[in-house]
């Protein structure tokens, strides 16, 4: 009598549950489904979920899946998988194993095509990694500010091979450095260990690069690519919050690299907390290794990296000119090069000598200059006067309605006025949680629609912060 090709894999999988314990069987096994027996060729075709679950049973069950599909199905049984890759689109992918006795071959991947990234599996020294070659720790100055995120970055590029603080998650707003401290750790590194394969890339760019393997239904190639780097670092990490097929791909290269030991640093402008609508299995493990924030530099800060400035590209600038753009910068490090690129535009082509006063005209040009920036204490003030409450009361747990109000619309006013993230503001406003945070935004977003005497206090409000300013 012949047994069924589906009988056969049902004894495949009882042999299975024999040798693998029963969570074990149910989170890798359970999931496969058979599909085709092909006697030609001896190959046995089975679909599984994921392309995580088909790296997981090549790399840790291929000599138990050897083992039994020779004793069910016949010696040199080949095992071949049809691995859904974008269940949005509906689109697979098959791959074959390694039958048993033999030698894997080392598969030739080819990245989806963009500028700067090779063709196959490039060798370290040939592949491109995109690097800023003038953005080093050399003249990444160090400040109060950065003291932190820069030397774990270093550590992080002189010893690549160590578990600690992996993925490095930097975060903070535009012009704070967060692209320039990347790009250190990354040629570094190259300078180190020139073996090692260091890609830099935008979140924008793996993003089309996603997008067209997806039309070209070269996804695996792009993945495959991907788990080949030693050093990945993606910048601007906020860009995917609604890319939800990006965000399932990088899940399982991040997860194709973390087991494997290769490093991941990521730069974003906000914390992984504060990234709603990214995936929550992602933010997890964005936050499994160290977050370290990059503040905005301060004047003293600003004042050493003009100078570096202004001394690296063999400038002369008086020190009161100096010292006013740094005073006036915003804390942004793109802000002082382009005011000093200005200065010295201005200078040549006008003949003209470098004073204070054509800095100040180069600066209300060229940066949003705001002397009195709101602060949250300035909010929490201005809020509590309204609605005659104190700031410690606030701060307080009471559950009391006027300081919920007057709580909430801090909040509210301190997410709408600052750049401060929500996790921060929280922590200001009596120690409470970023969600706390967004859900008083979203109860004083739909009151404003419904209540208009509310919304007549909140108006009140924010004229005494123009008072105050003007």
């Amino acid at each position: 009598m012949t047994v069924s090709p589906n009988a056969l894999w049902d004894n495949v999988l009882a042999l299975i549950s024999e040798n693998v314990s029963e969570q074990q069987y149910n989170t890798w096994f359970k999931p496969i489904a058979f599909e085709s027996f092909n006697e030609d060729t001896k190959t046995v075709l089975v679909q599984v979920p994921s392309p995580f679950v088909y790296e997981y049973l090549e790399e840790n069950y291929v000599d138990l899946l050897s083992k039994v599909l020779c004793r069910e199905f016949g010696a040199g049984t080949r095992l071949a998988y049809r691995v859904v890759t974008d269940r949005e689109h509906g689109l697979v992918q098959v791959l074959e194993g390694e039958p048993s006795g033999t030698e894997p071959v080392a598969p030739k991947t080819r990245a989806n095509q963009s500028p700067n990234i090779l063709d196959g599996v490039a060798p370290a020294d040939e592949l491109d990694s995109q690097l800023n070659p003038h953005q080093t720790f050399s003249n990444f100055i160090e400040g109060d500010s950065n003291k932190l995120p820069r030397s774990v970055g270093m550590s992080i590029a002189e010893h690549p091979q160590t578990p600690q603080f992996n993925p490095m998650f930097i975060y903070g707003p535009s012009g704070c450095g967060k692209t320039h401290l990347v790009n250190a750790i990354g040629n570094r590194t190259k300078q180190l260990y020139p073996q090692k394969r260091v890609l830099y890339i935008s979140a924008r760019l793996f993003q089309v690069q996603y997008v067209d393997a997806t039309r070209q239904n070269t996804i695996n190639d792009f993945i495959k690519f991907y788990q080949t780097i030693d050093l990945l670092i993606v910048d601007d990490v906020q860009e995917w919050i609604t890319a939800k097929g990006t965000q399932d791909t990088f899940f399982h290269v991040f997860n194709h690299l973390f087991r494997n030991g290769k490093r991941i640093v990521l730069a974003c402008d906000r914390p992984p907390v504060d990234l709603q609508g990214m995936n929550e299995r992602l933010i997890t493990r964005f936050s499994c290794g160290l977050i370290a924030e990059l503040e905005k530099p301060n004047t003293k800060l600003c004042e050493d990296i003009l100078r570096s400035i202004i001394r690296r590209n063999g400038l002369q600038i008086p020190e009161e000119v100096i010292l006013y753009v740094a005073q006036t910068a915003n804390g942004s490090v793109r802000d002082l090069e382009g005011v000093i690129n200005s200065l010295m535009a201005y200078s040549v082509v006008y003949n003209r000598k470098i004073d204070v006063n054509l800095a100040e005209r180069i600066v209300k040009r060229a940066m949003k200059v705001d002397d009195h920036p709101l602060t949250v204490d300035d909010i929490l003030e201005t809020v509590c006067n309204h609605f005659g409450v104190t700031t410690a009361a606030v701060g307080s747990k009471s559950r009391k309605r006027e300081l919920v109000t007057a709580r909430q619309v801090s909040m509210y006013l301190a997410q709408k006025y600052t750049k401060m993230p929500a996790a921060r503001i929280g922590k200001l406003v009596g120690g409470r949680d970023h969600s706390t945070v967004l859900h008083s935004c979203t109860q004083v977003e739909q009151r404003l629609k419904t209540d208009s005497a509310f919304s007549a206090e909140v108006s009140s409000i924010e004229n005494a912060f123009k008072l105050k300013k003007a």
